[in-house]
């Protein structure tokens, strides 16, 4: 059995109403990564100087050394960028990502951040790569992480984000600490719940492309102008589909060293004046969001297919293609995943079975199929599934000459296919059921042969939407 955990569907084309206070369209979430003190330096024992996020284009770490350039530019950071951010900020809830180290070396930044109310979040114990980095050593760097972040700040982190993560990051973020939130992921523009940690763990998504990260990269901002237009029209999209009845949340990624140069900062003034000149816009922290979002979203436990074991899978599922559990058996066994834990995820799966089978064990799943108001039917020996759909349809109440045209029209549709009439009769009623039956009698057998597997595999859809929901 293989299974593929990442889940490409999500919430899919009806997410849910976001439901922000006060009937706000857009939630604009301002994040400061405040890193300065806590990137690979020497100083503070890592094998060789940063390289990552700076003024210099194509930097590379010096091994064994300390880089001025690179530790000045950082301190810029520190000394000028964070508060010119902070001025222009402090009336607004903003978020801090404060890497453990780096909050320990900035004393005055943590007490502006608190005294403007800002959300401190953690963001590692330093500012380094952890792809790399054994389970187990970075299961110590987050317990120290929030020791320090703690003893610092005075309050243990209530988020958590590490950046540059590694593939077992938020199982061990959520495994340690009592997050509201974990945002290591870029997945939506919602928040959404995962299991982690053992727990329900919910995910906030960030952001990488309106983030000022993006003056630091080949591929990204040059002027000011590009960020404040890239911001204006992201705020724009997401406030339309609010204005829509679709609310969603906007990230603002920034940094103290990058936004915080003069020529950057005055873009980000004009893009937040922009924001500010909207009703029903919701500033808030990420902590606001989370809090908001398990009162009004709380997780949901059900049943997902995906995680059935076979005979589960096939107790819930053989008899969605009429007697045919044989298909549901083949579904198990493909890549199922969560994109498949619906019900057109399942069909998917089940159609698959069917539709690459030989010709005649789709026969046989059409033969398996009772004659529309047949003898089965009065005899009342239908499955549950067929009884309740003919009589959707009307076909449990027939007058004797309507009984007797559907008789005629069977034994005429099987003489010459050699299975019985199939139809979604849901999609119907008595008359157009008529209708279609006259119609495809006239056509070839190759034609009729694969319009009946089209309507078996309508059936299955139908049956799974009932039984799963859309």
């Amino acid at each position: 059995m293989t299974r593929y955990p990442r889940d490409m569907t999500g919430y899919g084309a009806t997410p849910p109403k976001a439901d922000w206070p006060g009937g706000a369209k857009i939630a604009v979430q301002i994040v400061l990564n405040y890193e300065e003190g806590g990137e690979n330096n020497i100083l503070h024992g890592d094998a060789a100087s940063e390289a990552f996020l700076s003024e210099i284009t194509g930097a590379q770490p010096w091994p064994g050394q300390r880089h001025w350039n690179m530790e000045t530019i950082y301190d810029y950071g520190a000394r000028a960028g964070f508060w010119r951010v902070h001025r222009m900020l402090s009336d607004l809830p903003v978020t801090v990502y404060g890497v453990a180290t780096a909050l320990a070396r900035g004393p005055e930044q943590v007490a502006a951040m608190q005294a403007a109310g800002w959300e401190i979040a953690s963001h590692g114990l330093k500012w380094v790569e952890h792809k790399d980095m054994p389970p187990e050593e970075e299961r110590a760097q987050i317990r120290e992480a929030i020791r320090l972040h703690t003893e610092v700040t005075g309050r243990a982190p209530r988020g958590w984000y590490t950046g540059r993560c590694s593939m077992n990051t938020v199982e061990l973020a959520a495994e340690e600490g009592d997050f509201a939130y974990i945002s290591d992921s870029y997945a939506d523009d919602l928040p959404y719940w995962v299991k982690a940690g053992g727990k329900d763990q919910l995910i906030l998504p960030y952001t990488m492309d309106c983030n000022d990260m993006r003056f630091a990269i080949q591929a990204g901002f040059t002027t000011g102008e590009q960020f404040e237009s890239y911001l204006k029209d992201s705020f724009d999209m997401l406030y339309a589909e609010g204005e829509a009845g679709a609310p969603k949340m906007l990230s603002i990624g920034l940094h103290c060293r990058l936004i915080g140069r003069p020529g950057r900062a005055m873009a980000l003034k004009r893009a937040l004046d922009h924001m500010r000149a909207h009703e029903g816009v919701w500033f808030a922290t990420r902590e606001d969001i989370a809090e908001h979002w398990a009162r009004a979203h709380p997780p949901e436990h059900r049943a997902r297919p995906s995680e059935m074991d076979r005979e589960t899978f096939v107790a819930e599922f053989g008899g969605i293609f009429e007697h045919s559990a044989w298909i549901a058996e083949g579904a198990h066994a493909l890549e199922l995943g969560p994109a498949h834990d619906s019900a057109t995820g399942v069909h998917n799966a089940l159609a698959r079975i069917f539709r690459s089978a030989d010709d005649s064990r789709r026969m046989g799943v059409l033969t398996a199929h009772p004659d529309l108001a047949g003898k089965l039917a009065a005899a009342k020996r239908l499955t549950a599934e067929s009884t309740a759909e003919q009589a959707s349809a009307g076909l449990d109440a027939l007058t004797d000459a309507e009984r007797a045209g559907f008789t005629e029209l069977n034994d005429a549709y099987t003489a010459k296919f050699g299975f019985p009439f199939i139809i979604a009769v849901r999609d119907h009623d008595k008359s157009s059921i008529m209708a279609a039956f006259r119609a495809r009698l006239d056509n070839d057998r190759a034609t009729e042969f694969e319009t009946a597997c089209a309507q078996v595999e309508r059936i299955a859809e139908l049956r799974l939407r009932e039984k799963l929901g859309t």
